[in-house]
C-alpha cells in the first residue's frame, strides 16, 4: 500500500483496471458497470489514505462533461420541438421528483448537503451529478475546508450505495414490471409497432440485419423487355431499381431513360434485393457477371445538415430528391446518438443523423451534396475542441445570485453547455470541428472513470462513518427515487400523452439515463424499437440531470 501512496498514478490506474473488472460481474440481468465498480474499488483503497491531486480530477471531469455534451448536442437541439414536447414532459417529471425527494429527505433526516447530493446522483443513476455537486460544494463560502472535504466524500459514498439499489430497481421495473402493468408482451408489442412504422408490412426488427445484402446488383439477358425503354423498365419495377449499364454485342451503351432495349441485350441493374428478385420476370433470365458490366457499389456516411430534411421521413426525403430513384442510391442505415435506428420509410430524420447511403459512385456523389456533408472522422480537430473546453470553463465561472443564493454552473455545467453548442454547430456544417465518435466516447468514458476514481480515493476515509449513520436510509432512498418518477411517468405517458407502450418504456429508461435498463429492455423486447423513445429522453436528461447537483447544493447550502 505504501507504493500506491508514493505513486498516485499507480493507484489511479489500478482503480480503473480493478474497478472495470468488478463492473463486469453479473448477477442475473444486472451488472454494476465499470463506473460503479471503479468507485467501489477506489473507496476501499481510499480508506488507506491514498490520494491523487485535485487538479487531475478537475481536468478529467472537464473532458468527460464536454465530450458528453458534444455527442448529445445535435439531438438535444433537434428534440426542442413540438413533436418531442411530450417526451420532454417525462424528463421534467424526473427532475422535479428527484429534486423534491432529495430535498425532502435532507430536511426530514437532517442530512448534510453532500449526503443529499450523493443520494440524488446515485438514485438517478447519473454519474455526472457527482461531479457537478462535488464542484458546487467546493464553492460554498460558509464551510470550512475540512467540512468541504467531508461533504464531498459523503457525495461519493451515498452515490455508491444509492446507485446500486437504483440501478437494480430501474432495470427490473422497466424490463419486467412495466410490461405487466401495461398488460403487454413487450416483444409482440414492439414487433407490431415496427410493422406499423413500416406501413403494415412485416419485416426485420430494428436490430436485425438481412443475411443477404439489402442492396445488390444483377445482370440479365433481355428476352421479355424487348422494345421497352430503360425508363419504362425502372418504372415497372416500382422505381426501386436502377439500370446501371447496357451491353449490346461488344458495345457498352449509356443507360439513358430513353434508350430502347433490344433482344439479347445484357442489362446490369442495381437496387433493393426485394425488387431485383422480381426483375427477371420483366427482363429475362439472369446471367453470370459480364466483363464491362461490373459497376461497383459505393458506400458513404452522410450527416444530415439540410434544414428541410429535419423532421422529414425517409420516404419524404427520397421523394423530394429524385436522384435517389434516378441514380439508384439507397439509405441502408440511420445512426443517431450512437444508436442504429430502422431505415424504414416512416423513420423521422433529424439534423445530425448519419445516413449510410449505398449506390453507384456517380449518383452517390451528386446526391450527397444536396442533403448533407460527408462525415470525415479520421482525425480530431483539437483547435475546435480546445476552445470549446475553454469557453465552457469560462462560462462556469459566472456567478448569479437568486435572492441570497449564489448560483454557478461551475466547470461541469459550463463545459456541458459549451459541448452541446459546439457539437450542434459542428453537426450543421461537418467541415470543421471533427471529433470522431470513437475518440469522443473514449474521452467521455476515460474522463468520468478517472474523475470517479479520484473522488473515491478522496472519499475513502469518510465512507465507513457515513454508512454506519445512514445505512438503512440509503437503500430506501435509492429505490424510492426510481419508483416514484418512473411510476408517475408511466401513468402520465400513457393516459395523458398517449405514447406508444414500447416507446414509453424506452423513454422512461432514457429519462433515468440508464444504459443498463435500455439494454435489458431491448433484450426482453427482442427489438430495438424502444430505443426510438429512449434516445429522445436520454439526450434531454443527459443535459438536465447534471444541473440538479448545483441546484440542490445551492438550496441546501444557502
Amino acid at each position: 500500500m505504501g507504493v500506491l501512496r508514493d505513486h498516485p498514478e499507480l493507484a489511479l490506474f489500478f482503480c480503473l483496471a480493478a474497478g472495470y473488472l468488478v463492473g463486469k460481474l453479473r448477477v442475473g440481468p444486472i451488472t454494476l458497470g465499470g463506473i460503479c465498480g471503479t468507485l467501489i474499488v477506489s473507496l476501499l483503497i481510499g480508506t488507506r489514505h491514498v490520494s491523487v491531486d485535485d487538479d487531475v480530477k478537475t481536468v478529467f471531469f472537464a473532458l468527460f462533461i464536454f465530450s458528453l455534451g458534444y455527442m448529445a448536442g445535435p439531438q438535444f437541439f433537434a428534440n426542442l420541438n413540438r413533436r418531442s414536447l411530450r417526451f420532454f414532459t417525462l424528463c421534467l417529471i424526473e427532475l422535479v421528483c428527484v429534486l423534491g425527494i432529495a430535498y425532502g429527505l435532507a430536511k426530514a433526516f437532517d442530512l448534510d448537503v453532500g449526503t443529499a447530493a450523493g443520494i440524488l446522483a446515485g438514485a438517478a443513476t447519473e454519474s455526472a451529478v457527482v461531479g457537478t455537486a462535488t464542484e458546487a460544494i467546493g464553492k460554498l463560502s460558509d464551510l470550512t475546508s475540512e467540512q468541504i472535504t467531508q461533504y464531498q466524500g459523503h457525495v461519493a459514498t451515498a452515490y455508491t450505495v444509492c446507485y446500486l439499489f437504483g440501478l437494480i430497481t430501474i432495470v427490473l421495473f422497466t424490463s419486467q414490471i412495466m410490461p405487466m402493468l401495461l398488460r403487454i408482451n413487450l416483444a409482440d408489442a414492439s414487433r407490431e409497432l415496427w410493422e406499423k412504422m413500416r406501413g403494415g408490412h412485416s419485416g426485420l426488427e430494428a436490430d436485425e440485419r438481412e443475411a443477404l445484402p439489402g442492396t445488390v446488383g444483377r445482370t440479365y439477358l433481355v428476352t421479355r423487355a424487348d422494345g421497352r425503354t430503360v425508363g419504362e423498365l425502372e418504372s415497372a419495377l416500382g422505381g426501386h431499381i436502377t439500370v446501371e449499364g447496357v451491353k449490346r454485342g461488344s458495345k457498352l451503351l449509356t443507360p439513358s431513360p430513353e434508350l430502347e432495349l433490344t433482344l439479347s441485350d445484357l442489362v446490369q441493374i442495381v437496387g433493393r434485393r426485394s425488387a431485383i428478385i422480381e426483375a427477371g420476370r420483366e427482363i429475362g433470365p439472369e446471367t453470370p457477371a459480364v466483363p464491362g458490366l461490373d459497376t461497383p457499389l459505393a458506400t458513404s456516411q452522410v450527416a444530415v445538415t439540410e434544414k428541410a430534411t429535419a423532421g422529414a421521413t425517409i420516404d419524404r426525403l427520397e421523394k423530394r430528391h429524385p436522384e435517389f430513384r434516378e441514380d439508384g442510391v439507397y439509405i441502408t442505415d440511420v445512426l443517431r446518438n450512437d444508436q442504429h435506428l430502422p431505415a424504414s420509410a416512416e423513420t423521422v430524420l433529424q439534423r445530425g443523423d448519419v445516413l449510410t447511403l449505398v449506390g453507384a459512385r456517380g449518383g452517390l456523389n451528386r446526391l450527397v451534396a444536396k442533403i448533407g456533408a460527408v462525415v470525415k472522422n479520421d482525425s480530431t480537430d483539437f483547435v475546435y475542441i480546445g476552445f470549446g473546453i475553454v469557453a465552457g470553463s469560462l462560462l462556469g465561472q459566472i456567478v448569479v445570485k437568486l435572492g441570497d443564493v449564489p448560483m454557478s454552473l461551475g466547470t461541469g455545467g459550463g463545459c456541458l453547455i459549451s459541448g452541446l453548442v459546439f457539437g450542434w454547430f459542428r453537426s450543421r456544417k461537418q467541415t470543421f470541428g471533427a471529433f470522431p465518435p470513437q475518440a469522443a466516447t473514449t474521452l467521455k468514458d476515460m474522463g468520468l472513470a478517472v474523475f470517479i476514481a479520484c473522488t473515491g480515493l478522496a472519499a475513502g476515509p469518510q465512507a465507513w462513518p457515513l454508512l454506519k449513520e445512514y445505512g438503512a436510509l440509503l437503500p430506501f432512498a435509492g429505490i424510492a427515487m426510481v419508483l416514484v418518477p418512473a411510476t408517475i411517468s408511466l401513468v402520465v405517458g400513457r393516459k395523458l400523452l398517449k405514447i406508444e407502450k414500447p416507446l414509453l418504456i424506452g423513454a422512461i429508461a432514457g429519462q433515468q439515463c440508464s444504459t443498463p435498463a435500455i439494454t435489458s429492455i431491448t433484450q426482453v423486447a427482442q427489438s430495438s424499437v424502444p430505443l426510438l423513445g429512449y434516445t429522445i429522453t436520454y439526450t434531454l436528461s443527459n443535459f438536465l440531470l447534471p444541473l440538479t447537483g448545483p441546484i440542490l447544493v445551492g438550496v441546501l447550502g444557502a
